[in-house]
């Protein structure tokens, strides 16, 4: 008899924090005894493990076992540590060498006859593995998780008797296979979209700088369908971003699908959803809408129709591009860099401003429809942008064909810009600081007095200034031009000032 250890893998947030899993055999009645802060599902694993070895033909030790799970200051959940437990109990009781298991990595919930069954935030647990250069045993049922990480050292295994099988050396590992992952071009064209000129141009800069939008117009003019093209003007993602995105679907239970590799995620929750369902929350904490759309786009239609309060949660996370959640056990931090797209309609009856004169809203409904966004959060928001009824004839003409000619030369534009910014500033222009902002987008004399004027008059805050600079980079860039000149400003400007709604 003798203590034996291996090492498993917690699951916290999109981190992975290593868990050493020790077992020792002593005199006492024979009992399985787990320890280091395990929850419901952790200290059910003794019942799990004591039906799996019985009925995959091993012994069970007729002594007092106990697990030790460490650190035993960091929470314990799930199923995950099965497998480790198993095998930790076998090599303590001598039927497994203790060599075999020493330095290797074990993921995966064992049924009562012995099977793997696979768990969640499996791909977490492999790049962090892979950086510490340690051999990871998961569930087949993983597999497609596993075979997202090149060169990665992973074996799959269908049971226990499997796992066994391959370290004592009788048979070999399963390797994850190759992946057959291929982009696909979103089908939503911008020649879908009729007229609307102004608020295509507002689309094509904020997907080159990866600024946040708002439209305002009367219902049916077309927000909702521009706000689902951005997604398709973006760049697919590289191989990182994908695999960020992918880890944030792996620990939020939503089944990773081959088909959206190097998507831009696109969600677009509903106004009834509350603040834990946009942020995040539960216990344990599981990302919410803006970490799923992490590296993509959240479309927020009918705006003033969300909760004031739940609103007022995407503050933090527009700034920071992460979101931490705290709750009495936990403390867990999942990334948020999201593009905010927002639709919403300029009074209640949606039709203030309209030639055809039907809105019937008194100003001080207007004004109590609008003032449900704070001015904090519309501050946070880079381009306002008017969204009018077509002109009259519109629909009547044959809408004309281009074989995607005009998303195509959007989408190149817009790769243009981003390459051109992520060369010279290594990011893009919408996440640049204060400091960056006054380095790369420096202006004539002329041209910042112009701009301050702008700024008085208009009321922007100091926060609204350097949006304005960080849009006219981007028109500048569009443009393939290196100095900021006037006409960038009063686009810019043109952009906060069409949808003052405060």
């Amino acid at each position: 008899m003798a203590v034996a250890k291996t090492f498993s893998r917690a699951q916290v947030g999109v981190d992975a924090p290593l868990v050493t899993v020790e077992a020792d055999i002593t005199s006492g009645l024979p009992q399985i005894v787990i320890v280091g802060l395990p929850e419901t599902a952790v200290r059910e694993s003794k019942d799990r493990v004591k039906s799996a070895l019985a009925n995959s033909g091993f012994t069970l030790p007729s002594r007092r076992v106990t697990i030790n799970l460490a650190p035993a200051d960091l929470p314990k959940q799930g199923g995950r540590y099965d497998l480790a437990i198993a095998l930790c109990v076998l090599a303590a009781s001598g039927q497994l060498e203790t060599d075999h298991i020493a330095n290797r990595e074990f993921l995966g919930e064992l049924s009562l006859g012995g099977e793997l069954r696979g768990v969640h935030g499996v791909l977490p647990a492999i790049l962090h593995s892979d950086l510490c250069q340690r051999q990871l045993t998961i569930p087949i049922d993983n597999q497609l998780e596993a075979s997202l990480v090149h060169q990665a050292s992973v074996n799959l295994a269908i049971s226990l008797n499997d796992v066994v099988a391959y370290l004592r050396g009788e048979q070999q590992a399963k390797l994850p296979p190759e992946p057959v992952l291929h982009h696909h071009a979103s089908p939503l064209l911008l020649s879908d979209i009729r007229g609307q000129y102004l608020a295509k141009r507002a689309l094509i800069v904020a997907a080159a700088g990866g600024h946040n939008l708002l439209f305002v117009g009367p219902p049916g003019t077309g927000k909702t369908m521009l706000a689902s093209r951005l997604p398709g003007l973006l760049p697919p993602m590289e191989q990182q971003e994908s695999l960020e995105v992918a880890s944030v679907q792996s620990v939020s239970r939503f089944n990773f699908r081959p088909e959206n590799w190097g998507t831009r995620p696109f969600r677009n929750p509903h106004h009834t959803a509350s603040g834990v369902a946009l942020v995040g929350g539960g216990n344990p904490p599981l990302p919410g809408e803006i970490s799923l759309a992490h590296q993509g786009v959240l479309f927020l239609d009918e705006l003033p129709e969300f909760s004031r309060h739940v609103l007022e949660v995407l503050r933090e996370p527009l700034e920071s591009g992460t979101i931490v959640i705290s709750r009495a056990n936990h403390q867990v931090t999942y990334p948020a860099r999201f593009q905010l797209v927002s639709a919403m309609n300029p009074c209640p009856c949606g039709y203030f401003g309209d030639e055809s004169n039907r809105c019937n809203c008194r100003f001080d409904q207007i004004e109590r429809y609008r003032s449900k966004i704070s001015g904090p959060l519309l501050d946070r928001i880079d381009l306002h942008v008017q969204v009018p009824p077509l002109a009259r004839g519109t629909l009547s003409k044959v809408l004309e064909t281009d074989n995607g000619a005009e998303h195509l030369a959007a989408v190149k534009q817009v790769a243009q810009a981003r390459h051109l910014m992520m060369t010279e500033r290594g990011k893009l222009n919408a996440h640049l600081s204060s400091k960056e902002s006054e380095q790369y987008c420096r202006l004539k004399r002329t041209d910042r007095k112009m701009l301050e004027e702008a700024m008085h008059k208009l009321g922007l805050s100091a926060r609204g200034f350097y949006k304005v600079l960080k849009v006219a980079r981007t028109l500048a860039d569009l443009s393939g031009e290196e100095e900021l000149a006037a006409p960038h400003l009063s686009e810019a400007l043109a952009f906060r000032r069409l949808a003052s709604i405060t």
